[in-house]
């Protein structure tokens, strides 16, 4: 995997239908660390992240890596939804990048991932035959895989019990370690827990204010006083 990159949005505008999103949006997301992007339905977050991923453009401006490359085959998504083949089993979910490409599977390093998130029983089943936090699992499995650089996450865990949801958090934090991961969610709990950075968006068009993180290492845990505090503070404003 090529070094994480950290992504400028530069003097960005984008509008849905007649109401402007963004306006002369300058943004810049940190490399190797998780950047968690909140803020009310309808305000544009997952817009934002399909222009980091390149599968929307901008009506003007850039969206450009820090190394000068572009990001076109850096990036992978997770998103809500599992999106797994109902009809492949587990393993060759995980391998399905691969064999769209035309590439020989990696079987040994689809082993391997199904193993780190506790799936290696589970590599033949069918999804319909797992639970949702289990197939949310192998979505992440498949998100390794391809061994990107750069990791886009549209509320990946926001269908989840509470604690699956947490579990969830735990293993995303820790396998994703290194790369430059960009992630919505709507929860302050979760915000707190995953964040390097944290970024509140507001108003029409947009607006970007930087929020502060608690201290400590990611995942942080969820019953550490700094977590809950930052949790209330950030409730507090995004109710504003």
């Amino acid at each position: 995997m090529s070094a994480p990159p950290a992504i400028r949005l530069e003097g960005v505008g984008l509008d849905f239908g007649s109401a402007p999103l963004f306006r002369n949006l300058d943004l810049r997301i940190g490399g190797g660390g998780i950047t968690v992007l909140l803020g009310a339905s309808g305000v544009g977050k997952t817009s934002l992240l399909r222009m980091l991923g390149g599968l929307e453009k901008p009506g003007y401006g850039h969206v450009v890596a820090d190394d000068g490359l572009p990001l076109a085959g850096r990036v992978a998504w997770m998103g809500q939804q599992d999106l797994l083949l109902p009809w492949a089993s587990i393993a060759d979910n995980v391998m399905l990048g691969a064999r769209l490409r035309g590439d020989a599977p990696d079987r040994a390093r689809m082993a391997h991932l199904l193993e780190s998130v506790g799936l290696s029983a589970h590599a033949g089943a069918l999804p319909a035959t797992l639970s949702g936090g289990m197939r949310q699992r192998a979505a992440l499995a498949r998100v390794l895989y391809e061994d990107r650089p750069v990791v886009l996450m549209d509320e990946p865990f926001s269908a989840l019990d509470s604690i699956t949801r947490a579990r969830m958090q735990d293993l995303a934090a820790h396998m994703l370690a290194r790369r430059t991961v960009v992630l919505i969610t709507h929860d302050p709990l979760e915000a707190c827990r995953l964040a390097d950075t944290m970024l509140l968006m507001s108003g029409y068009p947009a607006t970007i204010e930087e929020m502060t993180v608690p201290a400590g290492t990611v995942p942080r845990a969820v019953d550490d006083p700094a977590v809950l505090s930052a949790q209330s503070r950030l409730l507090r404003r995004m109710l504003q």
